[in-house]
């Protein structure tokens, strides 16, 4: 039987089913959430030089979520530039079978929908707050305003930078950030699929090699003196 041709493979790429099986674990997961921007190139260079236009260039808005022990990504999304980061983590959440302990993100989660949607899956949210942010009204305030106020009540007494670096838990951000790092050093910064559809199926496709290089092992950082 023929091999099917490449674009008979491009049209049957939106509909692929990419499974990503993060490894089991024994507790909940640390889930630390962020996004990243890849670029999208459109006409060539035939193109612009025939009708002597501009090249367009758009880019796409990648979500993910990362397991703070394992470093495996167990959530993606991938939207238009315009879609904020927040509108995501609901979605993001719902991939994700297993229990969670703990939600991170950056102020762009700092949203009533991001409270509601970590506290639904029993999760703990620490959100960097805004720093106009205030506790808010202190009779019968919803789960979502008591969640933060606790963190704004945290912030106030030991400083936002202790804060950051002992009892949120945040510092570990810096692992989605090392995650984005890696997908790009390992598949450049840019999509080659043409529509979102083909394209969240490239994105999901990349973030399944990356959890199986990741399970291969992750390098040891030793300090030297």
């Amino acid at each position: 039987m023929p091999n099917p041709d490449y674009s008979t493979i491009s049209r049957r790429q939106g509909a692929l089913q990419v499974h990503r099986s993060p490894a089991l674990r024994s507790g909940p997961r640390h889930v630390v959430i962020d996004a990243t921007g890849l670029r999208v190139y459109g006409a060539g260079e035939w193109h612009v030089w025939k009708y002597r236009v501009d090249r367009r260039r758009t880019w796409r808005k990648l979500h993910l979520g990362i397991d703070e022990a394992t470093k495996e990504i167990v959530a993606v999304e991938l939207t238009a530039s315009r879609v904020h980061d927040s509108q995501q983590l609901p979605a993001l959440l719902e991939q994700i079978p297993d229990p969670i302990g703990q939600v991170s993100g950056d102020g762009a989660y700092d949203t009533r929908a991001c409270y509601e949607a970590v506290l639904q899956r029993g999760a703990t949210p620490v959100f960097v707050p805004r720093r106009t942010a205030q506790p808010g009204p202190a009779k019968d305030p919803p789960a979502w305003r008591i969640a933060r106020a606790r963190l704004l009540q945290q912030i106030a007494v030991h400083g936002r930078s202790a804060w950051r670096r002992t009892l949120s838990g945040y510092t570990r951000q810096s692992i989605a950030e090392n995650t984005m790092f890696r997908f790009k050093q390992l598949f450049g910064g840019r999509l080659w699929a043409r529509s979102l559809e083909t394209q969240r199926t490239e994105a999901a496709v990349k973030c399944s090699i990356l959890n199986r290089i990741t399970h291969l092992g992750m390098p040891e950082t030793v300090r030297v003196f």
